[in-house]
C-alpha cells in the first residue's frame, strides 16, 4: 500500500494541508483533527473524480490502495502543543531544553533530524502511556 504524505499545519483553530503529488491542491478545515482528516479524504476523492471525468492527468498512485499520512513539521507541531503543554513539560517529555524548543517553535532555528526524532519519540511515548490509562 502506497503512503501519500499530507503536509499538515495547525494554525489557530484551523488545520491545513497540501500534497506534493497534487499540485495546487490545498485544504483547510476548522474543527477537530478527525474532521480535518475526513475533509481531506473527501477533497482528494472529489479531485480524482473530477480529473478522471475531465480526462486530466493525475498520479497513478491514486489508482491503487493508498494510505494518507499526515506530517507536521516541528515548528507547527510545537506551536500547536505550546497551547497544551508548557515548554517545561515538553522538555520533560522530549529531553530537549525548553529554550531550544522555544527556538524551534518560533522558527528561529530548525532541529537536526536527531532532535526532531527525539520530539516525535517523546510525544509518541506520552501517547502510548495515555492509552494505558484505564477509566
Amino acid at each position: 500500500m502506497d503512503q501519500i504524505i499530507i503536509d499538515t499545519a495547525r494554525i489557530d483553530d484551523c488545520y491545513s494541508g497540501a500534497c506534493e503529488l497534487l499540485p495546487g491542491w490545498v485544504v483547510s478545515n476548522r474543527g477537530s483533527f478527525t474532521d480535518f482528516k475526513n475533509y481531506v479524504q473527501e477533497s482528494i476523492e472529489y479531485y480524482l473524480r473530477s480529473a478522471r471525468r475531465d480526462g486530466d492527468p493525475y498520479p497513478s498512485v491514486f489508482d491503487g490502495e493508498y494510505q494518507l499520512v499526515y506530517k507536521f513539521d516541528v515548528q507547527n507541531l510545537l506551536q500547536f502543543y505550546q497551547g497544551i503543554f508548557s515548554f517545561s513539560a515538553l522538555e520533560t517529555i522530549t529531553g530537549i531544553n525548553q529554550k531550544q524548543l522555544a527556538h524551534y517553535a518560533a522558527g528561529r532555528s530548525r532541529p537536526r533530524r536527531q532532535q526532531a526524532e527525539k520530539i516525535a519519540h517523546g510525544l509518541n511515548a506520552l501517547a502510548k502511556d495515555m492509552l494505558q490509562v484505564t477509566v
